[in-house]
């Protein structure tokens, strides 16, 4: 499987994006320590998800950082991304395992200590586990979990958690306290003037928390 590092995960969002464009977005974040970049593209269809995915995975050639695709197995395919995410509802993570490979990466949303503590480590590599907060990025998602929430999945899940849903840079610590590895943010980086400060905000507070640990 090909390793990868969940601290800063920034998840793509075509509006909050629209100002700088999603792959300059990207390319700034990475230079400020998001080690994963999510391309999350719910409007978008294969096609357009394909090309932006091209650009991305140009833009991050030599960065170290990976480039994930969210619920689109062909588009990742197409891409040659690092790996796919799939939530609840979404292409079944036996079926998405069998179609990215053994090597790819595959995470799994999960709102539930139940969800979290059903994953199969065999075929999940980690989990989105949220939302902690309310968030207008995702319509409809699943009541928020708090703090407290987030630890219950974290216990339960086999495979490593990183913490999503509202989240900004005062939360890192007691994301990572509550046992997340990382932390996904979407607003906090992608509607920010500044992409690159935003992401080194944020890495700043995971190396804190990491030294301390």
């Amino acid at each position: 499987m090909t390793r990868f590092d969940l601290s800063l995960y920034l998840v793509l969002d075509p509006g909050l994006c629209q100002d700088r464009g999603i792959v300059e977005t990207a390319r700034l974040a990475v230079a400020g320590g998001a080690t994963l970049v999510q391309l999350r593209d719910k409007d978008g269809g294969t096609v357009r998800t394909v090309e932006t995915g091209w650009a991305l995975k140009a833009a991050l050639a030599g960065t170290g950082a990976k480039l994930i695709v969210n619920d689109d197995a062909e588009a990742a395919i197409a891409i040659g991304a690092d790996g796919l995410h799939v939530g609840q509802s979404d292409l079944s993570v036996a079926e998405a395992r069998a179609r990215i490979g053994p090597e790819a990466i595959l995470g799994l949303s999960v709102e539930t200590p139940g969800q979290a503590a059903r994953v199969d480590p065999a075929l999940v590599d980690y989990v989105g586990a949220g939302p902690v907060f309310a968030t207008s990025t995702k319509p409809g998602h699943a009541p928020a979990v708090g703090f407290q929430g987030l630890a219950a999945m974290v216990a339960a899940s086999p495979v490593p958690a990183v913490a999503i849903g509202g989240l900004k840079a005062h939360h890192v610590a007691q994301a990572l306290a509550a046992g997340a590895k990382g932390v996904a943010m979407v607003s906090a980086v992608c509607g920010q003037p500044d992409p690159e400060a935003a992401a080194r905000a944020i890495r700043a507070e995971v190396s804190a928390m990491t030294i301390s640990a």
